[in-house]
């Protein structure tokens, strides 16, 4: 029987000049630097999420909580970071520089250890039962605070492979609430008008599309037809805002400090979506569960990791964007202290690592600690439910007061037996 999970499972610079203006006035005083539909972004100030998903497991200890010298520690060091006595490894020394700008939670103890249960466990924020499907995160956010003035889809998603529209993660909100996922960082097949059709043409067809769907939904339950007319309205505004997805156009120095590598390229399409106004924009990179030969696939994911998240980071606090834009690097679990016989780490909810900043966060935390080794966590653990706890009020949202309508039925937006994760909240 193989051990081993399959693919399936799983002089000044610009941005030093930036930091010293506050956004809205940065961004005007760049005239051409920053595009006029990014300036209205930021003058509106509305609140965002870039929500970066590390499929499979990130290893805490490679990362974010480094154990060296001990026991299961594994072969690399760890380094100082900005923050007197806090260390990160040494495949991290970009976001070393940066620890002032985010938030650690090193107490993380969930459930699941498996993909197939935990990805969407954690995602879902592990509501009690109550026998319906709970929404992820992003359609919780798209469903609560919609799309910002901006018109575009507020719930995105930049992810290698496939893409298309995602109605599965709206649980019981309904499919308007799904995913418009970007396969590859690139719009769906058939997203671009054809250039056949004029304009002219398109908006008479987009005229008797709305025609005919109101009259097919007179009679029906309306959630399809509403998620099918949602999609083409949102979609004919992305459309105006096609060049996101031309990489070719963007400046080499720009890619370059993202990296050359999927997830730097679609963290750059990322932050564009959040420039350009998505509301909730997914990043995901895959690979992440190194059952074997961990060490050295760690090498180049954490370095890749880390060279995207620090220039995304770096942008947005360079505009202003940070301010008001949650930002979440986290995978479905951690891996094991233990080094396995195919010199691998595998699946570990009992003791890992949540990265925040931006919106509400209060930078420069760290919050809660595993033991010398590494295995459990010491003292206080915190479970999926209360992290979401907090991120929906580091979003100005109170789960205490705001309940989720599925057709008449009442249902809390976070776990009700859970809270707030003290400290992580400016």
């Amino acid at each position: 029987m193989n051990p081993l999970c399959k693919p399936n499972e799983h002089a000044l610079s610009r941005r030093q000049w930036l930091g010293g203006m506050g956004g809205a006035a940065a961004a005007g005083a760049l005239g051409g630097l920053v595009s006029p539909a990014v300036g209205e972004v930021l003058k509106q100030k509305e609140k965002q999420v870039l929500f970066i998903w590390l499929d499979g497991g990130m290893s805490q200890l490679e990362s974010w909580d480094p154990k060296p010298n001990t026991q299961f520690g594994g072969p690399f060091r760890s380094i100082p970071t900005k923050l007197p006595g806090i260390h990160v490894s040494e495949l991290m020394p970009r976001m070393a520089k940066k620890m002032d700008k985010i938030c650690l939670v090193r107490a993380m103890r969930t459930q699941d250890n498996s993909h197939s249960a935990g990805v969407p466990r954690i995602q879902r924020g592990d509501p009690k039962n109550r026998g319906v499907i709970y929404p992820y995160f992003g359609s919780a956010v798209a469903q609560l605070m919609g799309p910002t003035a901006s018109g575009l889809p507020p719930y995105v998603w930049v992810k290698p492979g496939s893409g298309g529209f995602k109605p599965t993660d709206a649980g019981f909100l309904g499919p308007k609430y799904g995913a418009l996922a970007f396969g590859d960082g690139q719009p769906p097949p058939n997203f671009l008008r054809p250039a056949t059709l004029s304009p002219e043409q398109d908006t008479a067809r987009n005229e008797l599309r709305r025609a005919f769907n109101f009259n097919y939904a007179q009679p029906r339950r309306k959630a399809n037809n509403e998620a099918n007319t949602y999609v083409f309205d949102t979609a004919e505004i992305l459309l105006k805002r096609r060049e996101i997805f031309d990489t070719s156009k963007y400046p080499q120095k720009e890619k370059d400090r993202y990296g050359n590598h999927l997830l730097g390229q679609h963290m750059l399409i990322g932050r564009k979506l959040l420039e350009a106004g998505c509301r909730f924009v997914k990043v995901n990179s895959y690979g992440w569960d190194t059952h074997g030969d961990h060490f050295n696939g760690t090498v180049s994911l954490v370095n890749r990791f880390d060279q995207a998240f620090a220039a995304v980071l770096e942008d947005l606090e360079a505009t202003g964007q940070l301010d008001h834009t949650l930002v979440i690097a986290m995978s479905e679990f951690g891996r094991t202290p233990r080094i396995n016989g195919h010199a691998g780490r595998d699946h570990w909810p009992e003791a890992w690592t949540i990265a925040l900043a931006g919106c509400g966060i209060n930078a420069g935390a760290v919050i809660g600690a595993t033991n010398a080794q590494g295995t459990f966590v010491k003292g206080d653990e915190y479970d999926i439910g209360h992290m979401f706890h907090t991120w929906f009020r580091a979003l100005g949202i109170n789960p205490d007061a705001v309940e989720f309508d599925n057709g008449g039925q009442p249902l809390p937006i976070a776990h009700d037996d859970m809270g707030v994760i003290p400290g992580v909240l400016a």
